[in-house]
């Protein structure tokens, strides 16, 4: 419980972390600092190449005016997706991107006492696509998670609220707001042009 909170990681405040310690671990305890900060400052030096790279392409800059997308995202999108027009509909984004709702069921037809094969009333179960890119999921949900941080006014935030107060789990509510950021997303690059806030 001690390593609780961002102090623990922290340059500055390292040292009296490590007094806390058994002389025994203080050793590991500083190279593992050290590690962490060359990989911070690694993360920070890759950070910076990948968008002065996306920053060749005009529509990184406009996709970083989606909600939650932001510099990094947009920069992710554009070396996942590449080009928009790969996908036909919003749903096929959806799907590409884990959004999209896949039904399941097994033994759709089952045999009468007379021998004949009918089709059964089957309970489907439904739930996302598991066949998709994993980093765009995570990118999509993570601005959702991040649109519904922001102030208002907030749309998505509004909606995400009447959803939950309507019976929504908060967690489906979510997804439904990561579908949205997909679809605006997909229509903002087809169209090449900024978010608007519709009035």
């Amino acid at each position: 419980m001690a390593c609780l909170g961002e102090e623990v990681y922290s340059p500055q405040l390292r040292e009296q972390w490590h007094a806390k310690l058994p002389a025994s671990v203080r050793p590991s305890a500083e190279l593992l600092g050290q590690e962490l900060d060359h990989l911070t400052e690694l993360h920070q030096t890759a950070e910076r190449q990948m968008c002065a790279a996306a920053g060749k392409f005009p529509m990184w800059r406009k996709l970083q005016t989606a909600p939650g997308i932001g510099r990094k995202r947009s920069a992710q999108l554009l070396a996942i997706v590449v080009t928009p027009h790969r996908f036909r509909t919003k749903r096929l984004f959806w799907s590409y991107c884990g959004l999209g709702v896949v039904t399941r069921s097994t033994s759709d037809w089952v045999r009468q006492p007379n021998g004949q094969m009918v089709r059964a009333p089957v309970i489907q179960a439904r739930g996302l696509n598991k066949a998709c890119n994993r980093q765009l999921k995570g990118l999509f949900v993570g601005a959702a998670k991040t649109a519904l941080r922001c102030r208002r006014p907030n749309p998505l935030r509004d909606a995400h609220e009447r959803m939950v107060e309507a019976g929504t789990k908060p967690n489906l509510a979510q997804l439904t707001i990561a579908r949205k950021i997909a679809a605006v997303v997909l229509a903002m690059w087809k169209s090449e042009s900024e978010y608007r806030i519709m009035s």
